[in-house]
């Protein structure tokens, strides 16, 4: 049973107590490429390597691996050497938007969306992977570079937490934005979870997308409340931020209205994640948080 403070906020305690259970859980597959030989993409990108150190050129070294700036400075040639990356960088992005701070049923959408990047983070966590992150709210963004162990994922926890306390009331940080920046943060190779309910995905936000899909694997985690998939029955209703009422008349043919363009934009995000490799799943605020990823095998 979910006390009513924890449908509106997520305490601390309640996502570092998700850690045990996810023990049990495994990360979305990556996605098939169709240009790529084999059936998933490789948990190393390109070489699987990270930059070490650069050393004078010895006979037998890999002469795509010659430092030419270092040559060129010293006057000798050095070579580049590499450490082979054992960790995959875990990248999750969460909308803290206020817009996310909603349900009719359920949970707030941010609550399912914190719950489950904690799910995420430990699972991360037990699989020796690092763990880095985004939080995007109305005013600015914050990002987390990928590291070990359990103080990362408090670390995390803790940014996610704390994002219940903005009070950013000025839409200044689209979409757009928010997705160029990821672009830059996540490191090719990395598994990208981007836990939204995607307003303001515009041409240019997908086109950001496209480019990350390309080099990360990428799953999109479409969070939405019952009412916005579909409104009640004919008749007038109350609705309220806390601040401000709002009264609505809702007739048959807005009900119907509002619930093509929920099903359009539900069905053109899963069409373009399937288009370009990525793994769509959409999660309504009454689903338990444990079997969101449970599917997933």
């Amino acid at each position: 049973m979910i006390s009513s403070s924890e449908r509106v906020s997520v305490s601390l305690k309640t996502l570092v107590d998700l850690a045990a259970p996810a023990t049990g859980l495994k990360f979305h597959h990556r996605a098939i490429r169709a240009k790529q030989s084999g059936g998933f993409i490789s948990r190393f990108k390109g070489r699987g390597m990270e930059f070490d150190e650069t050393r004078l050129y010895q006979a037998g070294d890999d002469i795509r691996s010659i430092d030419w700036r270092v040559t060129a400075r010293t006057g000798k040639t050095h070579t580049k050497i590499f450490r082979e990356e054992r960790e995959r960088p875990v990248f999750i992005s969460v909308d803290c938007r206020t817009a996310m701070d909603f349900a009719s049923r359920g949970v707030f959408k941010s609550v399912l969306a914190k719950k489950i990047a904690a799910l995420l983070a430990w699972t991360a966590c037990h699989h020796g992977d690092r763990i880095g992150g985004q939080l995007f709210f109305d005013s600015h963004c914050e990002e987390f570079k990928p590291q070990n162990g359990r103080r990362a994922v408090l670390h995390f926890l803790n940014a996610l937490i704390k994002a219940n306390t903005d009070s950013s009331k000025y839409a200044e940080n689209d979409l757009e934005t928010t997705l160029s920046r990821l672009l830059h943060h996540a490191r090719a190779g990395s598994l990208v979870y981007l836990i939204s309910d995607f307003r303001g995905l515009t041409e240019n936000a997908q086109n950001y997308l496209i480019k990350l899909a390309r080099h990360c694997d990428v799953v999109l985690l479409f969070i939405f409340d019952a009412l916005e998939q579909n409104l009640p029955t004919t008749g007038q209703y109350r609705f309220s931020d806390g601040e401000n009422d709002l009264t609505l008349n809702i007739s048959n043919h807005a009900r119907l209205q509002y619930q093509t363009q929920f099903f359009s934009k539900h069905n053109s995000l899963q069409n373009f994640a399937q288009q370009h490799g990525m793994i769509f799943q959409s999660l309504h605020t009454q689903a338990n948080v444990l079997d969101c990823l449970k599917l997933k095998k």
